[in-house]
Parts: C-alpha cells; sequence; structure tokens
C-alpha cells in the first residue's frame, strides 16, 4: 500500500511539474526531455519517443527520440506519415486511440507484412496526443526489450493520464515553436530577400553606369577603365580583360588588358580562332573554366594557341551579343586558388556583357548616324540650292506661262475686236459714199422724195451696224480689261461670281469660236465673293483651254457645264466636259508640273500644275478631279466665299 501511495504521489508530482514546465518552458525537446526523465521515476522508460504531426504536408517529425537498440530520425527530418496497417505509431495517430502490444503480438501482426520500421520490442504502448478539438497532435511512445520488463494496465492507465496532459502543454509549446520557427524562417527569407535586393541594386547601378559610359563621348581607355571598375564593384575582378571582334577583317583586338602578371598582351590583335576568345564566340555562351578543363579544351582541339598565362585558377567569358550578333568578349580570371568563380558570378557577366553589348552598338549606331547626318545635311545644302533653283526656274515658268496666256488672250481678243471694227469702217465708208452721191444729186437739182428716204434707209441702216458692232467692240475691250486686270493682280476685292463668269467666257470667245462646243453656267445671280478674282479667272480659263486642248478634236462637238453653289461660307464649283477623258496613270500625274500629253503640240505641262496651285494655295480651297476614257473630266473645287486679308496666299 505503501508502495502504491508514493507511486501516486509521484505521479502527482509529475503532473504538477508538466504544468509548470509548459508554462516556463520554451523548447519543445527540453519540455519533453523533462518529461522522459520524470517518467523514468514511475515506470521503466529507457525507451521513448515523441511524434508531432505537420498536417500542411501529412509527414511527422520525431522530436525526441530515446532508444536502447536503434536510432531514431533527426529531430528536423520530416518523413511520410504511413497507413495503420504499416506502422503501430501512424495507427496510434491516425486511429487516434491509444495502443498496447507485445511482442508475440507484433509478430504475428508482422506474418502478414511489415509493421513498423524499428526493432520488435518486448512491450509496445502508444497514446495519441489530441489537442482540444480533438484533431491529431502527435504520439507519445514508451517501449521495453527486455522481458522483465513490461507495463500493467494500471502502467497503461498512467501512461494515458500522462499523454493527456502532455497533449494539452504540447498545444502552447507547439504554437510557440511553430511561431518561432516561422520567424526565424521569415527572418532568413528576408535576409535573402535583402541581399538579392541589395545586389539588384548593385547591378541595376552598374548598369545605369554602362548606359551612361555609352552616352558620354569618353576617350576609349577612359571608358575601358571605367567599365572594369564597374565589374570589380560586382566581383572580384584584379584581372580583367576586354576583347573586340573586327568582322571586316576577321581579326580580333584587346583594348583594354589588366592582369596581375602581364603588363601587356600577348598580341593586342590576333587573327579569329585564337585563344579562349574565340572558342567564346564560336560558341556564343558565356564559359567557366579551370585549368584542367581549359587543358582538356586545348587538347581536344577546341582552343588553339593559347594567348597569355595558362596558370589560371578560374577564368569567366561571356559573349557580347547583339541579335546574335558579337561584338566582343568580357573575361574575368583569377590566378588564386581561393577566389573561385561560380555559377552565380558566371550569370552576372554574361547579364552585363549583354548590356555592354547594346552600349556599344548604341555607340557605334550613333557614330554611324553622326557620319550620316553630317554627309545628309551636305547632301541637303546641295539639294536645297538645287530646290532653290528649280524653284526660281519653276516660278519663271509659271511667270511666262501666266504672260504667254494673257498674250494668247490679247490676241484673241484683238482678233475678235478687228471684226466688228472692220464693219463699222466699211459701214462708215459706205455712209460717206451714199452722202457724196446724195449732195451731187442735191447739187445739180435731181433730188426726189424717193432718192431722199433711200439715203435715210441707208443712214439709219449704217448707224445701226454701227452701234451694234461698237457695243460688240467695247463689251469685249470692258471684258479683256478686266480679266487681264485680275490676272496680273494679286488683290482682293469684291465680285459677283456670275457676271465675272461670263466676262471670262467672253474673253474666252477667240478660242471658242469655231468650236463646236457648247458652254453652260448655272451660278446664282447674287453669289457675291470677296476673294482674288484673278485667281478664279485663271483657273476657269486654264480649265476650259485643257478641255478644248485635250478633250475634244478640233471639230469634235461638245458640252463644258460650268456650276456654282453656296455651301455656308465656302462655295462648291464644278466644272465638267464630256471629253475624252483620261486614265488612271494619267489623272494622278494630271497637277504634275511639266506633264503633259500634247507636247509636241504646245503643251507646257504647266497648266494643271498652276490650276492646282491657285486653287488650294490663293483661294485657300481643295480640289478633286475624276475621269476615265470616254467619259470626260470633272473638276471639283470647294473654296471660302471670303477670304481674310490676313490669310490670304497671293500667287
Amino acid at each position: 500500500m505503501k508502495s502504491r501511495l508514493a507511486r501516486l504521489e509521484a505521479v502527482q508530482a509529475m503532473l504538477l511539474d508538466i504544468g509548470q514546465l509548459s508554462a516556463s518552458c520554451t523548447d519543445i525537446t527540453e519540455f519533453i526531455g523533462a518529461v522522459h526523465r520524470a517518467l523514468g521515476r514511475i515506470m521503466y522508460a529507457d525507451n521513448f519517443y515523441v511524434t508531432l504531426a505537420e498536417r500542411e504536408d501529412n509527414t511527422v517529425r520525431f522530436v525526441y527520440f530515446v532508444d536502447t537498440v536503434d536510432e531514431g530520425p533527426s529531430p528536423e527530418q520530416r518523413v511520410t506519415l504511413a497507413s495503420p496497417d504499416e506502422s503501430p505509431t501512424a495507427w496510434v495517430m491516425l486511429n487516434k486511440r491509444p495502443l498496447t502490444m507485445t511482442a508475440a503480438e507484433m509478430r504475428a501482426r508482422e506474418s502478414d507484412a511489415v509493421w513498423g520500421t524499428g526493432s520488435v520490442a518486448e512491450h509496445w504502448m502508444g497514446c495519441p496526443l489530441l489537442d482540444q478539438q480533438h484533431e491529431v497532435v502527435g504520439a507519445i511512445v514508451i517501449q521495453s526489450y527486455l522481458p522483465q520488463h513490461t507495463y500493467s494496465e494500471e502502467d497503461q492507465a498512467l501512461f494515458a493520464l500522462i499523454a493527456n496532459h502532455v497533449s494539452n502543454a504540447l498545444q502552447g509549446l507547439q504554437s510557440m515553436d511553430r511561431l518561432e520557427r516561422a520567424v526565424q524562417e521569415r527572418t532568413r527569407a528576408l535576409a535573402r530577400e535583402v541581399a538579392e535586393r541589395r545586389r539588384a541594386e548593385q547591378v541595376q547601378h552598374a548598369l545605369y553606369q554602362i548606359a551612361d559610359l555609352s552616352a558620354s563621348a569618353l576617350e576609349p581607355d577612359v571608358l575601358a577603365s571605367s567599365l572594369h571598375r564597374i565589374v570589380g564593384e560586382l566581383m572580384m575582378a584584379k584581372n580583367f580583360i576586354i576583347a573586340l571582334t573586327h568582322p571586316d577583317t576577321g581579326e580580333i583586338s584587346i583594348p583594354y588588358f589588366a592582369d596581375e602578371k602581364d603588363d601587356e598582351p600577348p598580341h593586342k590583335r590576333f587573327p579569329f580562332g585564337m585563344g579562349m576568345v574565340s572558342y567564346v564566340l564560336q560558341t556564343k555562351q558565356a564559359q567557366l573554366h579551370d585549368a584542367g578543363s581549359f587543358a582538356r579544351l586545348h587538347a581536344a582541339g577546341k582552343v588553339r594557341h593559347p594567348l597569355g598565362s595558362t596558370d589560371i585558377a578560374s577564368w569567366l567569358g561571356a559573349p557580347m551579343l547583339v541579335n546574335d550578333k558579337a561584338y566582343g568578349v568580357l573575361v574575368v580570371q583569377s590566378y588564386d586558388p581561393a577566389v573561385l568563380y561560380t555559377k552565380a558570378e558566371l550569370d552576372l557577366l554574361a547579364f552585363i556583357s549583354s548590356h555592354v553589348a547594346v552600349a556599344i552598338a548604341r555607340m557605334q549606331a550613333d557614330r554611324a548616324i553622326r557620319k550620316a547626318k553630317d554627309r545628309l545635311e551636305q547632301q541637303n545644302a546641295a539639294l536645297e540650292q538645287a530646290l532653290n533653283r528649280l524653284q526660281q526656274a519653276q516660278t519663271e515658268l509659271v511667270r511666262q506661262e501666266k504672260l504667254a496666256s494673257l498674250g494668247q488672250m490679247v490676241a484673241g481678243v484683238a482678233h475678235e475686236i478687228n471684226t466688228p471694227l472692220g464693219i463699222c469702217v466699211t459701214a462708215t465708208s459706205h455712209l460717206v459714199q451714199e452722202l457724196k452721191l446724195t449732195r451731187e444729186e442735191l447739187a445739180a437739182g435731181e433730188m426726189t422724195q424717193d432718192s431722199l428716204e433711200a439715203f435715210f434707209d441707208v443712214v439709219d441702216q449704217s448707224l445701226r451696224i454701227m452701234t451694234t458692232n461698237t457695243q460688240r467692240a467695247a463689251a469685249l475691250v470692258r471684258s479683256f480689261k478686266q480679266v487681264a486686270v485680275d490676272q496680273s493682280s494679286d488683290d482682293i476685292r469684291s465680285f459677283n461670281l456670275g457676271t465675272y463668269l461670263n466676262e471670262v467666257l467672253l474673253s474666252l470667245q477667240p478660242k471658242l469660236k469655231g468650236r463646236p462646243i457648247e458652254v453652260a453656267i448655272d451660278c446664282p445671280r447674287d453669289l457675291q465673293l470677296e476673294s482674288f478674282p484673278g485667281a478664279v479667272s485663271q483657273i476657269v480659263t486654264n480649265m476650259v483651254v485643257n478641255s478644248l486642248v485635250h478633250g475634244f478634236e478640233r471639230d469634235q462637238p461638245g458640252h463644258i457645264t460650268i456650276g456654282a453653289a453656296l455651301d455656308g461660307d465656302h462655295v462648291l464649283f464644278d466644272y465638267g466636259d464630256d471629253g475624252a477623258g483620261m486614265d488612271a496613270e494619267t489623272l494622278a500625274k494630271l497637277f504634275d508640273p511639266f506633264f503633259t500629253t500634247k507636247r509636241g503640240s504646245g503643251g507646257s505641262g504647266l497648266g494643271g500644275h498652276i490650276l492646282y496651285n491657285l486653287a488650294t494655295g490663293v483661294l485657300g480651297g481643295s480640289l478633286q478631279v475624276e475621269s476615265s476614257p470616254g467619259q470626260g473630266l470633272r473638276y471639283h473645287l470647294r473654296f471660302p466665299r471670303k477670304v481674310v486679308k490676313g490669310e490670304a496666299k497671293p500667287a
């Protein structure tokens, strides 16, 4: 009785210790070790372990493992949780029930399949560790390999009670442990992130410096030494080489060479195919080598004619490529066995090389652009001079064309005026002759009533003829005067479009005379413009003359229609003929200067060009034209009704 009472007191003390430990201890392994020592005071516990479940990946950790026969896994090692049929520990955790087995029961179970991985114990006892939601936290196991040490029902009951208290204590400790492990993991992740960010900032700063170098006008040796300094800030680069390709000569040059053993490169310029640099350019891949791999490459014939010292500890070479075009190689090497480069440095050098290649390509492109710009400026200056001469010649030709047109109109009007004036002269001569005869008849006393009336009839008829023809001549002169003044003047004035069109057509009568061409004008009588009448006159003249010259044969009948209408503050002016028309190729060149289909018939090729410039420039309008073979030609002109003086563009 005394022994049992002492044992119960020991159990009570142990439970109190568990409660105190759970409040004071922060390390799970330390806590379970204390539980193990206390458990050993009330029962045989030389073989004892505790597992904790990791729910996120269905594994367990043997956080505490003491065994006299088997060696357990590491406390941090995660072991995949087996099925209940494969392991007694898994059976306890997954079924959430205690399990006690003897060696005989264990062997009987293993007759069907292997159950567990450790040695067979004489007596095995395990209890699940459950949280407040009755979810499994882990398992606590005690076992004996000695026949004299087995566990009674009282031991099993006490072990289950202890397991329950351990479960309660482990919940808090495990939460703290998980939090601590999470903090540690996060701290390590943050440290890695800070290191990576610092490294990335260094690389970014290096790239900015490389970009600045490409934009600066530094001397080549200063630029190369600056690049060496930039690379040296990212890795150990006491030995640094810049090699550049020269595709035009098939050579490689070494514009920069910094080496601990050699003051000068073995060759400042050598044919492509020599040395490790050529091998890097051939493979177009970054290379990491040591003395052994370098010797193997040389023995295999992949590297011919090694250049410089081959007593290297580590060697990095990265091609400078842009769109698979090689500009050269960056080389970093070490003679010190303590300084060995890794894949990380190789990738970094390759990354830097690609940006250096872009910088070199940009500098070469800038130089090419500057040279091309200089050539273009020289060519532009020459072209500008030629263009000025051409514009002067074109202006002179246009002026001559306008004067020639005006001269033709003068000749035509002179011819037209000659007819009515000739009739007037004839009528006057006839009237003078009749007056002489009448006077002679009157002097001879032979004047009769009939002869006097006959004389009066002659006078009346002659005066009517003279009046009609002088009025006709006066109209021609007035029309010619107005049109001629307008065509030679750049002034803006107010005029009635319909009236002015009739005056222009009247001045064109010499060209229309004798041609079976009917001209119809459809224009509102009250359409008043404030614009350049000279431009309107020249446009209509060129349109009509082009129709007569190109649209109709000499004796071919045809129709010309001229229409105008007001569209808000703009005038819609349409001109059309039913002449020969033109194909698309000819139509596309209609307004080109010096283009004509009547070169041998006196055509200058400037009529359409002048027409377009007057319509779009002087009148400030837009001009469209449409035509097809056999369907005539139609112009559609739209221009402001009123031209503001400040915006006027005189011809």
